[in-house]
């Protein structure tokens, strides 16, 4: 007998911030709204700093995408923002502050071009992909609410609390207006946001732990991060000799690397251990110094492209990562595709995407407790590296099974069902 297939939904694909040439959250609005387009019938709507970008990824402008030109407001704000930042990569909360405010033009221009054709029925679902950040409204939830099209609102994460005892790394951060970022829970918009969204994902449990009561039966929790296999494609290798340990991110207070090389002395100094720094920052003259005693044993990379970073990456057992404040933890899941085990602080977004089986935990607490415990850690790893090896393959297989941009929109999939009434909310097991 002959099935006829349901038809394939139509969705509209709000992503201001989508971007494959760049990282962080451009690059995650654009790997899950491509993603969303093997479920789907997907048209993007994005800022117009993204369009070149589209294009040469061979996107077509008008079938594929739409490119909003919001940056008659947008342009200064950010400007603003960047000032405000007081240091490239600093300041996110600032920057967030400054989105909350141009953001709401970009979609007022999105309605203006797209209103009509969600009023007329002509898309199934919207889904607002980016921004990310929990802060931010969206005011076309509502005018989706009263045209019966679902809105689809996430994934939302943000705003893990700076741990007690690294006041000092947070204000290094430019991180001041952290201290007062529970006022945009009273921010207008926010709670029509909410109210009007048909289904809210939530990309940690922290977001969704600060999502109101009244929406929490609407809310439902899926990791802000995946990884594309191709990109992740390297074979780890087993080598002879020390445990070959990696550490991945900037080179800034709160990501810890000064923390690992107090943590990891006595085993560089024994030769029980090498570990290799990819990245850079303001930190990189005072980690080499830090270093030089055991300087054979640790080296740095600076920043590399994606291939070397993989390759250096694979030819490591662990990824050593004591950062104290992480949202989504996107790192952690690119070593762990690799089949690198990752030895983390069990805090934020890495401890959601760690389990027993596929990773180690270290207890947060203050700086010393989080230098003794990864001493301990890497004492015992470094004395078992089978084990590790054991670790790093379940947790390459636990990333192929929930964490491949393909799985996610499979995920996503069925929330669109649920947010059209067709079937019961989804549960899922991370």
């Amino acid at each position: 007998m002959n099935t006829i297939s349901p038809p394939r939904k139509r969705v509209l694909v709000i992503a201001e911030a989508a971007n494959p040439e760049w990282v962080s959250v451009p690059l995650i609005g654009w790997a899950l709204a491509r993603a969303l387009g093997q479920i789907a019938d997907v048209h993007i709507v994005t800022q117009i700093r993204n369009r070149d970008a589209f294009l040469r990824a061979g996107l077509t402008e008008g079938e594929d995408f739409t490119a909003i030109d919001s940056e008659a407001f947008a342009k200064p704000l950010w400007a603003i923002g960047s000032a405000l930042r007081m240091g490239e990569g600093k300041g996110w909360t600032a920057l967030q502050a400054v989105s909350a405010l141009s953001y709401p033009y970009f979609e007022r221009l999105v309605w203006k071009q797209f209103g009509g054709a969600i009023r007329a029925g002509e898309y199934d679902i919207v889904h607002r992909v980016t921004p990310l950040s929990p802060t931010i409204s969206s005011p076309i939830a509502a005018k989706c609410a009263r045209a019966n099209i679902p809105f689809v609102l996430g994934p939302l994460n943000g705003g893990v609390p700076w741990p007690k005892g690294f006041d000092a790394e947070r204000r290094q951060e430019r991180e001041f207006l952290s201290y007062v970022r529970g006022v945009y829970k009273a921010l207008p918009g926010r709670k029509s946001t909410l109210r009007h969204a048909a289904a809210i994902i939530a990309g940690s449990h922290h977001t969704k732990g600060e999502i109101p009561n009244f929406a929490q039966e609407k809310s439902i929790y899926i990791p802000e991060n995946a990884i594309d296999p191709l990109r992740f494609s390297a074979t780890n290798k087993p080598t002879s000799g020390p445990l070959k340990a990696s550490f991945i991110g900037r080179m800034v207070p709160y990501k810890g690397p000064d923390m690992l090389l107090e943590a990891a002395a006595p085993l560089l100094q024994n030769e029980q251990l090498t570990i290799d720094f990819i990245g850079d920052g303001p930190m990189m003259e005072a980690l080499k110094n830090q270093a030089k005693p055991f300087a054979g044993a640790v080296t740095f990379h600076g920043w590399c492209a994606h291939e070397d970073v993989q390759n250096i990456t694979a030819a490591c057992q662990l990824l050593s990562f004591p950062s104290v404040r992480e949202f989504g933890g996107g790192v952690v899941l690119e070593a762990m595709a690799l089949g690198i085990a990752p030895l983390i602080v069990d805090y934020a977004g890495p401890a959601e995407l760690v389990t027993e089986t596929t990773g180690f935990k270290v207890p947060l607490g203050a700086r010393s407790e989080i230098v003794s415990g990864f001493r301990d850690a890497l004492t015992q790893l470094a004395a078992n590296p089978e084990h590790v090896r054991t670790v790093g393959a379940a947790a390459k297989l636990r990333v192929a099974d929930h964490f491949t941009w393909t799985e996610k929109a499979n995920q996503i999939a069925q929330i669109y069902d649920w947010a059209l009434g067709h079937t019961d909310k989804p549960t899922f097991d991370f």
